[in-house]
């Protein structure tokens, strides 16, 4: 007979949250130093930083892809306690070889080794996962994506802001934040994974393909697999093309590009934080779901057609009952389908899936755009890859409507209030 987790306070769920945003923080910083940190390397020259940085993005997307799984069956047989403070500790000597490195094979090097230790995102979810009760999953797995969200807001800045100081001191404070959180970590997080939750540690689960075949063994849980990977891949175009798409589109300097990524951030830190702890409730996880899709769908064609540039604020609010409201509920409705002592290796595969469309994602929803803007192109769109972005929302909608109106009596979703 199995025990119920072992349960952390509020503590604890704070560390896994920084957890979170260290590991989004650390990407945010990256973004805007990065480049110019290669440039240097390369002696100045943009084009050829430009193809490094590229490279380097898809191997640290690359290394999480890999990592993940292993990481999460990891974390079902050793804790989650064990897993995410040495992953910590991983991630700020990555950030202290990025900011020293004597060459560009040294710096990559760094990044695959940031990639991998920042697959101790999917652990978080997992802790969070043991600590909080089936019918409240989806609002905690909200808690992650504002935390994530709030990376994506001071990230940047804090990169851009610590830069023009010094191109090495971003990643010397993200790896302070690291060491920080582990300390920190140390002393106030409990263990989440009970003893006799444990499952013993295997090969043949700790690799993508493997953690998926596993998990494949929850039929509940496949059909969701996809939603969220075909949705997540679909959500990847504004992160993608959002930059090329408002300065083509609309003539945006800078800063208005700047401004407009930092509300990005915060509808969606409003909208994971806040907002899906009313939704959920008054909706269900089942309805949440559908609302989230089918706003998606409406808000890409509405981005692919807008004519001027102050529409997209708000659409960025429309956005918040969207995929910011459906993701955390597909997280939810996964997690229960799945038994304690696999929620590593659920998360673990989760994650491993995101990251799939960070590596398949900027070359296709690039790639649209700038054929839709070039004169190869039968018509001139730059609307083409949001357009495209609303059908594969579509397919998401589909397959979840399809799953989602037959009982899953497993599950135990949160009903509806009232």
């Amino acid at each position: 007979m199995t025990s119920e987790p072992r349960r952390g306070g509020k503590a604890s769920v704070a560390v896994v949250l920084a957890v979170v945003y260290v590991d989004m923080l650390g990407i945010g910083l990256a973004y805007p130093i990065l480049p110019k940190l290669i440039e240097q390397f390369r002696g100045g020259d943009v084009s050829s930083a430009s193809y490094y940085f590229g490279f380097f993005a898809a191997l640290f997307s690359a290394a999480q892809f890999l990592c993940a799984p292993a990481i999460g069956v990891l974390s079902d047989r050793f804790g989650r306690r064990w897993v995410i403070l040495p992953a910590l500790i991983g991630s700020g000597l990555a950030y202290l070889v990025t900011a020293f490195a004597p060459s560009l094979a040294v710096l990559a090097i760094a990044r695959v080794v940031a990639g991998m230790f920042g697959g101790s995102f999917s652990t978080a979810g997992a802790y969070l996962a043991d600590i909080t009760p089936p019918e409240k999953r989806a609002q905690s797995f909200g808690l992650i994506g504002a935390a994530f969200g709030f990376g994506f807001i001071t990230g940047p800045a804090l990169g851009g802001l610590l830069g023009e100081a010094n191109l090495h001191l971003p990643f010397m404070v993200a790896a302070g934040l690291c060491f920080a959180d582990a300390i920190f970590g140390y002393f106030v997080m409990p263990e989440s994974l009970a003893p006799e939750n444990r499952k013993p540690f295997s090969w043949r689960r700790a690799n993508p393909v493997g953690a998926l075949r596993e998990i494949g063994r929850y039929t509940s849980v496949m059909s969701l697999m996809a939603v969220y990977l075909i949705a997540t891949f679909a959500n990847r175009v504004s992160e993608m093309t959002w930059v090329l798409w408002t300065t083509y589109r609309f003539h945006w300097s800078s800063f208005e590009i700047g401004l407009s990524l930092a509300m990005v951030g915060v509808m969606f830190v409003v909208g994971q934080g806040g907002l899906i702890r009313v939704l959920v409730p008054k909706l269900g996880e089942r309805r949440a779901v559908l609302l989230g899709l089918g706003v998606a769908v409406v808000g890409m064609v509405a981005y692919a057609f807008v004519t001027q540039g102050w529409m997209v604020y708000p659409l960025m609010v429309f956005g918040m009952f969207g995929w910011t409201t459906a993701q955390p509920a597909v997280q939810g409705l996964m997690s229960r389908a799945v038994p304690a002592n696999e929620q590593g290796l659920l998360q673990g595969a989760v994650s491993s899936l995101m990251n799939l469309t960070s590596i398949a994602g900027p070359p296709i929803w690039t790639g649209l755009f700038g054929f839709f803007v070039s004169d190869k192109a039968p018509v001139v769109f730059s609307g083409a890859a949001f357009l495209a972005a609303a059908i594969a929302f579509g397919v998401a909608f589909v397959i979840a409507l399809r799953w989602l109106t037959v009982p899953h009596p497993e599950l135990h979703e949160t009903a509806p209030a009232g």
